[in-house]
């Protein structure tokens, strides 16, 4: 597969039977995402381990993301399903209601009682209801509406300039950790993370329940943008969940914190996932918009590690259709993608051996005009490193372990390859690389390759050796 940005793919019920998935991985989908806000615990089970079957007799790797549902605020239900608000009348948002009505609705979370007050702004259904907060009185919140339109059950609520008080991990989170490490999960997002011990938190909890994965903050809050540097620096990526960050801070602020936090994520050597509506269309067309051809390719260009699809292959129409289209479209956008790679080596220090050595190999592919480069690694960090930056020159990652190879399914421009190393001393380890390479079909007689391995053999953090090979030839 020449396609380096990854795409991540939400299972749900236009995904998750055997033939579907199979198509989808087939495809092009290099991770499955399973929306813990939906369906039960025995049904992501189920999924991971379809998923997990289905990968190996295709011979793809394929990752599983698992992302928590979080404090979502939400109204309650009506009695009659859905209510219509006009522009300029009342509403009431009441704590103690059991079934709304015309006049007013329940509240699943009490404390927005006390995290608002007169002039506070409510935005409802994703910002399509806007509402003016007169007063709060008891269990009621009074509203005049600013925006209005149909407004139906157990639509969410934010508040416009964040300040929400809600936890990021609440009691459901909880027990979907314990059931995402029992699936054992390559990666475990978070919702509405508002500072880097909420990822801690999450991380710690992961590790009792024993698994082991990676975790991604998703920022979704005012807060977090403010945090995003401790934050990172608490997580192992990043997802830009443009929905309901652009209730919170306002749409037009979004394409530019978009790259922003792709940009810091790739220069602390974490992971971006870009995400929400990319293809929004495509449940129900079968064919994208130019807007959303633009939109993806955009988060290509800015170096997003993958592109995240949601309700178009969860619950779309078209949900194999639109992975094609979405890896037709990071190719194109790939061809055009600017190589700064001097440049940015100006403007970083290495401090580590093995960094440093990671550096040297993306370099010399670089000024070589290498064919492959193959980094023999236990845990990954050497491959992650190198696909921070653009050489334009593929990175094979050699691995002996199933998890590290799966985690590795995320990071851009890298493809992860199984290879045993046990009892094996370096010049054999860096022949049977060769041979494994020339056996994929990635190298033939004549390539240069570029390799990078650590001694001494099977441990992280080692990699202190770089040797350039001619397959077929000296070295």
């Amino acid at each position: 597969m020449s396609r380096h940005t990854k795409i991540v793919a939400t299972l749900g019920p236009a995904s998750s039977d055997p033939a579907t998935l199979e198509a989808l991985i087939r495809a092009g989908v290099d991770v499955v995402r399973l929306n813990l806000s939906h369906g039960k615990a025995q049904d992501h089970i189920d999924r991971a381990a379809l998923v997990r079957e289905i990968s190996a007799r295709v011979g793809r790797i394929v990752g599983i993301l698992a992302d928590l549902q979080g404090p979502k605020i939400r109204i309650g239900k009506f009695e009659a399903g859905k209510i219509t608000l006009e522009r300029g009348g009342r509403f009431i948002l009441d704590a103690a209601c059991e079934l709304g009505n015309a006049e007013r609705v329940g509240l699943d979370y009490r404390d927005l009682l006390r995290d608002v007050g007169p002039g506070s702004v409510l935005l409802l259904d994703d910002g399509r209801i806007v509402l003016d907060v007169e007063r709060v009185s008891g269990s009621e919140i009074h509203t005049v509406v600013r925006h209005g339109g149909e407004l139906s059950n157990n639509k969410g609520i934010n508040r416009q300039g964040g300040g929400l008080s809600a936890p990021a991990l609440t009691p459901k989170d909880m027990e979907d950790i314990r059931t995402a490490a029992a699936i054992g999960v390559d990666y475990l997002a978070v919702s509405f993370p508002k500072s880097a011990a909420d990822m801690y938190m999450a991380r710690q909890l992961m590790r009792a329940a024993g698994g082991k994965a990676l975790t991604i903050a998703k920022i979704e809050r005012v807060e977090a943008v403010a945090a995003l540097d401790e934050i990172l620096d608490a997580a192992d990526g990043v997802m830009v969940a443009r929905g309901d960050l652009a209730v919170e801070v306002g749409d037009a602020a979004v394409p530019a914190l978009q790259k922003k936090m792709i940009r810091l994520a790739r220069s602390k050597n974490k992971l971006a996932i870009t995400a929400t509506q990319m293809m929004e269309s495509m449940i129900q067309a079968p064919t994208p918009t130019r807007a959303e051809v633009s939109d993806v390719a955009n988060a290509v260009l800015d170096g997003t590690d993958a592109v995240m699809l949601s309700a178009e292959t969860a619950s779309g129409k078209y949900p194999v259709e639109t992975v094609e289209s979405m890896a037709r479209i990071c190719l194109e956008a790939e061809k055009s993608a600017e190589i700064t790679l001097d440049r940015d080596f100006l403007e970083r220090t290495f401090t580590r051996i093995d960094q440093t050595i990671a550096m040297a190999a993306l370099f010399a592919a670089h000024h070589l005009e290498v064919k492959a480069i193959a980094a023999l690694t236990q845990s990954g960090s050497t491959a992650l490193w190198m696909s921070r930056l653009n050489c334009g020159v593929p990175v094979y990652a050699l691995t002996p372990d199933p998890l590290a190879q799966a985690r590795m399914s995320l990071y851009r421009e890298v493809r992860p390859l199984l290879m045993p190393q046990e009892g094996r001393d370096r010049d054999q380890l860096l022949q049977d690389a060769e041979t494994l390479l020339i056996q994929k079909g990635i190298v033939e007689p004549g390539d240069l390759i570029v390799f990078t391995i650590g001694e001494p053999i099977g441990f992280s953090g080692g990699t202190n050796t770089m040797k350039i090979v001619r397959v077929g030839g000296a070295s």
